[in-house]
């Protein structure tokens, strides 16, 4: 690659870079006790949208909520966002989510994502792992309009079930895959 090209790269990396870091600076600053009250907030909102969430939540055996992921991207981009495990009703750890992605790509967006744990391994794995990345370890099952429409708690067969919700801003194509979700301490 010529000079030029390195350049413009850096260029790209660098403002890529400063997009996500100053639409996420907020989430950056969430103490346990705004995560544990928008982590709430966030749950509340997906099940007025998707019920059959709330029928999950009751088999589940924990629950991971991102509250609000930032994202943001030009030929390179990224997310960030914090949010917290929930067992039963009480929150058990801090999480973060990082994504890292290259490619035709340009904007910005937030939106909140929750997995529903629905097997012990998979809470095991989620905490005695260095880091979750998705795609790798427990089945994660992304729920659409149409999953959703011929789940129930007969036909569950994996080990997670992921909702994306609250969607804002203007960037094509979401996904959580390649997300790597790590134990942070708050």
């Amino acid at each position: 690659m010529n000079r030029l090209g390195k350049t413009f790269f850096g260029f790209v990396f660098a403002l890529t870079s400063a997009m996500v870091m100053t639409v996420a600076n907020p989430v950056l600053a969430a103490s346990a006790e705004d995560l544990d009250r928008n982590a709430m907030q966030a749950l509340n909102t997906l099940y007025k949208v998707h019920p059959v969430a709330e029928t999950l939540s009751k088999s589940a055996k924990g629950i991971l909520v991102f509250p609000n992921i930032v994202k943001a991207g030009l030929v390179f981009g990224g997310s960030y966002g914090e949010g917290v495990l929930m067992k039963g009703p009480a929150v058990a750890d801090y999480y973060n989510s990082i994504t890292g992605s290259w490619g035709l790509q340009a904007g910005a967006q937030s939106y909140a994502y929750a997995v529903f744990l629905m097997t012990d391994a998979a809470v095991t794995y989620l905490e005695k792992t260095n880091g979750w990345e998705i795609g790798v370890g427990p089945t994660v099952v992304l729920v659409d309009e149409g999953v959703a429409r011929n789940l129930s708690t007969s036909s569950l067969k994996d080990d997670a079930y992921a909702f994306i919700f609250s969607q804002q801003g203007l960037m094509a194509g979401l996904s959580i895959e390649g997300t790597k979700i790590s134990r942070i301490d708050r």
